[in-house]
């Protein structure tokens, strides 16, 4: 549960020294891998643990933080040294295949899986945090460094989602799916060599609830209560359509025009609002995907309303 050792039981981080930041202990081993498999092929999936809960400051940058005015958004001194420690362990990486002459011959793929944790970060100018379905939850960095394919400085707006990558490290590697095997991706090769990919739909199907950060934390979600509740999304070219399943509600924005989703267009645009609630009907039937619809017979809505005013209330007592 902790940055730094005992990691318990965790395979592979029983012998490290009791002072490394495990971010740094990942980082330096993926060096020393390089450096083994140097004379032959290889692929290297590393995942840092940072900036992931818990929050907690790799000590010899705390006081650099620290010392620097807290920015409007930005202001949790312990996160900033989290995202240094990533950072400083890519760069270690990048330096160690120029180093061995291998920078021209590898691929780096970036990427994340969720928004970040609301109450030591803001995701402005999107909506939502981590757990949340507006943009803030779920639009993540997607950077590729690939020499003599990707151009370096392009910037592409084409929208992927995170199920494109295992079919594009298959067509990278020259690698092939087993007979048989469902791939919900598309090859991302194409739009890294500058053409474009065929015109498609993305989903996030969630439905359960998560609840909300509480406290301090900011109110970027649907109710006080939770980060999100039952919910279907649906994104489609510059629209987004989400359907909340307890109360049937639906919400449409244009991304384009709104990225901060805070116009919800579902009652002005109705011809865009049936065309990707049909959309998303159809991908459920077609997937299977199950919509909660027994009621919860332990569930008291008096209970609910107070605790909805108890959150209210917590928040306007902070400044």
């Amino acid at each position: 549960r902790g940055y730094y050792p005992p990691h318990g039981k965790v395979p592979g981080l029983q012998d490290v020294p009791d002072d490394e930041f495990v971010t740094t202990t990942l980082s330096r081993r993926a060096v020393s891998f390089i450096e083994s498999s140097k004379d032959q092929p290889w692929f290297l999936y590393l995942t840092m643990f940072a900036v992931h809960t818990p929050i907690q400051a790799k000590k010899d940058l705390l006081d650099k933080y620290e010392a620097k005015t807290p920015g409007r958004l930005h202001h949790n001194a312990k996160m900033a040294t989290m995202i240094q420690a990533v950072d400083d362990g890519v760069g270690r990486i990048a330096a160690k295949l120029e180093e061995l002459g291998l920078t021209h011959q590898t691929a780096i793929v970036f990427f994340s899986d969720n928004g970040g944790y609301g109450p030591a970060t803001d995701m402005a100018p999107l909506k939502g945090y981590k757990g949340a379905y507006y943009e803030g939850g779920i639009r993540e960095p997607f950077f590729v460094k690939w020499p003599g394919v990707v151009e370096a400085g392009t910037i592409n707006e084409t929208h992927i989602i995170g199920v494109d990558l295992y079919p594009t490290f298959l067509e990278m590697t020259g690698a092939t799916a087993k007979d048989g095997q469902v791939q919900d991706g598309l090859n991302l090769v194409p739009l890294f060599k500058g053409g474009t990919l065929s015109e498609r739909s993305l989903f996030w199907h969630f439905p359960a609830y998560l609840q909300s950060y509480g406290g301090k934390g900011p109110f970027e979600q649907r109710d006080p209560l939770f980060r999100s509740r039952p919910v279907g999304v649906v994104r489609h070219g510059d629209w987004k359509l989400m359907e909340f399943f307890e109360s049937g509600d639906l919400e449409l924005y244009n991304l384009k025009q709104d990225i901060g989703e805070s116009r919800n267009l579902a009652n002005s645009h109705p011809e865009t609002l049936r065309k990707l609630h049909g959309i998303m009907k159809e991908w459920r039937q077609k997937t299977g995907a199950p919509i909660p619809s027994d009621r919860n017979p332990l569930f008291d809505p008096v209970a609910e309303k107070q605790a909805i005013e108890k959150a209210l209330a917590l928040r306007k007592s902070f400044p």
